[in-house]
C-alpha cells in the first residue's frame, strides 16, 4: 500500500504545464470583454477541432458559469465540460475542466495592463489520462496544445485589430 505522500509525488510528477505570453497595444477592458462573451471561443479554435459550443447562448460568465463543448480531435469527437472557478474583472479568469479528454485540467487566463498594451498570459496545468501509459501520447498532445494557442495568437490579433509584440511560450 503506497502512502499518501507517495501518491501526491506521483500524481505531481505527471502533472504537465503549459504558458504562453503575448502583448496587444488594446486597453485591458477591451481584451477582458473580448474573453468574456463566450461566443468568442469558437473563433479563436482552429476549425480543424470542429469545436462547438453547446451550452445556450448568451452565456454569463462568473464564478460557478458551467459551459459545455463538443470537439474533435484525432479523428475522436468528445464532450467537455468546464467551470469558470475563478472570476475577478478584468485581471483573471479560471477554467476547470470538469468531464472531458484530461484527467486534469486547470486554464488561469491573465491580462495584465503594460502603458497602453495588455499582456495575455496563459497557464494550463495538466494531467494526461490513463496514467502512466498515457504518457505516451504526451509528446502529440504537447503539439497539439501549442497549435492550439498559436492558432488563438494569430487570431486575436487579426480579430482585436492589432499586431503582437513580445509573443513567448514555454
Amino acid at each position: 500500500m503506497s502512502s499518501p505522500n507517495a501518491e501526491n509525488r506521483a500524481s505531481t510528477l505527471l502533472r504537465h504545464r503549459f504558458t504562453t505570453a503575448m502583448t496587444l497595444p488594446v486597453p485591458q477592458r477591451e481584451v477582458f470583454a473580448f474573453f468574456s462573451d463566450a461566443a468568442n471561443l469558437e473563433r479563436i479554435t482552429p476549425p480543424e477541432l470542429h469545436f462547438k459550443i453547446l451550452t445556450p447562448m448568451p452565456i454569463a460568465l462568473a464564478a460557478g458559469a458551467l459551459i459545455d463543448y463538443r470537439l474533435g480531435l484525432f479523428g475522436f469527437s468528445f464532450q467537455w465540460s468546464t467551470e469558470i472557478s475563478v472570476w475577478d474583472p478584468p485581471h483573471r479568469f479560471v477554467d476547470t475542466q470538469l468531464r472531458g479528454p484530461y484527467k486534469e485540467w486547470v486554464h488561469t487566463h491573465q491580462f495584465r495592463q503594460t502603458g497602453s498594451s495588455t499582456e495575455i498570459l496563459d497557464d494550463v496545468r495538466y494531467r494526461l489520462p490513463f496514467s502512466p501509459l498515457g504518457e505516451i501520447a504526451y509528446p502529440l498532445v504537447r503539439l497539439q496544445i501549442s497549435r492550439i494557442f498559436s492558432y488563438r495568437g494569430a487570431v486575436l490579433r487579426k480579430l482585436l485589430g492589432a499586431k503582437a509584440a513580445g509573443d513567448h511560450r514555454s
